[in-house]
């Protein structure tokens, strides 16, 4: 079949059928969403009361667009990280297991991109208020560095550095 998703050969030496290892990668993708989602509601609910404060009326223009494109990010992860279940819920008993695994995946790793720059903005916009725009960039670039090499640069250096391993015959 055409659309049919081939699941990777196992990466490691358990022992499990095909099936097994898809219903392992997915309650372990249902497991990570859930911890995402807790902190996408309380980012979102955030957001949300933000505009309604009676100091948010002497906010200028840069304050303005920071929450505008903030809110949009948050906005995006959350449509992203809800997605999978929606999926799953839509194709469940039909086999579909595979796909729903990759493109969970997918969907939660570009959310979480979304995240960072979401949970970035929101830094910056409270600094910025607080602090002015010297403090702003400083919280903004060591929050955008922090979270992005936390949640994406390590786990990628290591993945690159186990495929090399693996390639020269190491492991």
């Amino acid at each position: 079949m055409a659309d049919e998703v081939r699941e990777p050969e196992p990466e490691d030496d358990r022992d499990e059928t095909p099936t097994e290892r898809l219903d392992r990668n997915t309650v372990e993708l249902l497991n990570e969403l859930r911890v995402a989602a807790v902190g996408i509601q309380v980012l979102f609910a955030f957001l949300l009361i933000v505009p309604f404060n009676t100091g948010w009326r002497r906010v200028g223009a840069f304050d303005r667009y920071d929450y505008f494109v903030t809110l949009l990010c948050i906005a995006i992860a959350t449509v992203l990280l809800i997605a999978p279940s929606i999926h799953h819920r839509l194709l469940f008993r039909r086999r579909q297991k595979a796909y729903l695994v990759k493109v969970g995946t997918t969907l939660t790793i570009v959310a979480m991109l979304f995240v960072t720059a979401g949970l970035t903005g929101i830094l910056v916009l409270i600094s910025h208020f607080l602090f002015g725009a010297v403090t702003a960039a400083v919280v903004g670039s060591c929050a955008a560095l922090l979270v992005s090499t936390l949640w994406f640069g390590l786990p990628l250096h290591r993945r690159r550095h186990t495929r090399e391993f693996h390639q020269n015959g190491s492991g």
